[in-house]
Formats: structure tokens, sequence, C-alpha cells
């Protein structure tokens, strides 16, 4: 009987030690690898863009630059737009466009450090700096007064968004497939969501989006397409849930991660020009 029970106990000595070296593991990829899998600028060659560029320093002294879609002489209401860790201001041209169309808000479509030939490595603390720099040209170079922007983000780009709306309140934040936190993301995509005390201190990367809105004092505004595979909807119900001021929420059924706009089509639409209506001039455009 003592034989079998020393060989119980190795038995879950063993599967105790199993389980401490696959958390190390687990947490040491994380530490390692948590700004690559943030951040994952494309490799060029890069379109031409078609549309007005401005180039701006923010405060560490990196080069940076936008895309401006609209009037740039004289905007009364402009939606300054982040997007997702794989994809490029470029890109959004289309899109933003289809707005300036719809609405006749001018869309700023700002690029982050490291992508589409910009120097340096994108990360967490420069992600801060370039959405702070591109806010900065918008309000004081572009001449549009603060209560007159409104922040938009896809995918990575909710957080960085939700993060400088906690820095400069915008007139609203508009949240397309938002995830909840990078703490909730690490535990999707590892299987592990360390503790609050371990994140903190084995992270680089504190996107927390749900608390951010949950203390802004302006409109949030989500949508989410029901067939996201990579950013669940529920996580995109939570952010609108954690709210303080509600804005509009739309499910867009069969939709994925990447095709909410095009799947939504005009409800999609509606949802967006409807978030912007606290800008003069989508309440001239109605």
């Amino acid at each position: 009987m003592a034989s079998i029970a020393r060989a119980r106990m190795t038995a879950v000595a063993f599967i105790a030690a199993a389980a401490a070296i696959l958390i190390s593991l687990l947490i040491a990829f994380i530490w390692a690898f948590q700004e690559r899998i943030a951040f994952q600028p494309p490799g060029g060659p890069w379109p031409d863009a078609g549309a007005a560029r401005v180039d701006y320093t923010a405060q560490d002294g990196q080069r940076l630059f936008a895309y401006v879609v609209g009037d740039r002489s004289a905007p009364s209401g402009l939606l300054l737009s982040f997007h997702g860790n794989a994809d490029l201001a470029v890109w959004q041209i289309d899109w933003a466009e289809e707005i300036n169309r719809r609405s006749g808000v001018t869309v700023m479509l700002a690029e982050y450090r490291g992508y589409m030939g910009l120097g340096g490595q994108p990360a967490y603390a420069g992600s801060r700096l370039d959405a702070d720099a591109a806010y900065l040209y918008a309000r004081d170079s572009l001449r549009i007064p603060a209560t007159h922007i409104a922040l938009f983000g896809h995918s990575l780009g909710t957080a960085v968004a939700a993060e400088l709306a906690a820095r400069h309140r915008p007139a609203a934040l508009l949240l397309q497939s938002p995830f909840t936190s990078a703490r909730d993301m690490a535990g999707r995509m590892t299987g592990y969501t360390p503790a609050d005390f371990l994140w903190r201190l084995i992270s680089r990367i504190h996107f927390n989006t749900v608390a951010r809105v949950g203390e802004l004092d302006a409109p949030v505004s989500v949508v989410h397409g029901g067939n996201d595979r990579l950013i669940p909807v529920k996580m995109g119900e939570e952010v609108f849930a954690s709210a303080k001021v509600k804005g509009a929420w739309l499910l867009v059924p069969g939709a994925a991660h990447n095709d909410v706009e095009l799947v939504g089509g005009d409800a999609y639409w509606g949802w967006l020009i409807s978030a912007l209506m606290v800008l003069p001039e989508a309440q001239r455009n109605p």
C-alpha cells in the first residue's frame, strides 16, 4: 500500500511540475513575442494613395503621416481613424471616401510607426505617442475644435482609439470589432489567461478597452461581426455593455473580422453615420 501511495504522490508531483513548466513556457512566449503578435506591419510594395497626405512628428521625434479625405481647409468635423494590426491606412481610403460622401465629415487615416516605410518599431508605448501626434495635428494644424473630433478604431485600432479617448475626450468613440483587453486576448491565443498581477509583471502591452469606455464621458458605439473568429462577438458585447455613455450597437450576422462593412451594407453605414451625428458637418448632411 505504501508503494502505491508513493507512486501516486510521484505522479501528482510529475503532473504539477509539467503544468508549472507549461505555464512558464506560455509566460515566456507572451513576454518574448507579445509586440510582434500585436503589431504585424504588412510588407511592400504599397499602392499609391490617391489622397492628400499630411506629415507630422511624434513627441519622441518619430516622423509620421496620415491621409486626409475631405475638406482640409475648413472642416467643421473630423473622424480620426486607427486601423488594425495587419492593416494600412492607405487601404482604408475607399472606406473614408464613402464616409465623406455620405456625411460630409472629413476623415483622417493615421499611420503607425514601423508601417508603410515609416521608421521605428511598432510597440504599445509608441502607439500612444503616434495617436497623440495624430490628434494634436488634427486639433492644432487642421484647426478642428476638440469638441468636433470623433475617434474610430478597428480591431487593434479600437484599443488605440479608446486609450486616446481617455487622454483627449472626443465627441464620440466608434469601435469596430473591439477586444476587451490585451490580457483577455493573450488568454484567448494561448489558452491561459494570466492573473492581473502576473499580467502587469510580464506584459508591456496594457490595452484595456473595457476600463477606458467605462470612464469615458462621450458616446461609445460598437459594431461587430457575428462570425468573427479572431475577436469573438462576446468581447464586442462586453465593451458596449461597459460603456459609461452608450451610443449605438450593431451586430452584423454572417460577418467575420474584416468584412463587417461589406456584409453589413446599409445597416453598417447607417450605424456609422448615426454615430457621427454629434459632428456639425454630419448634422448638415443627414
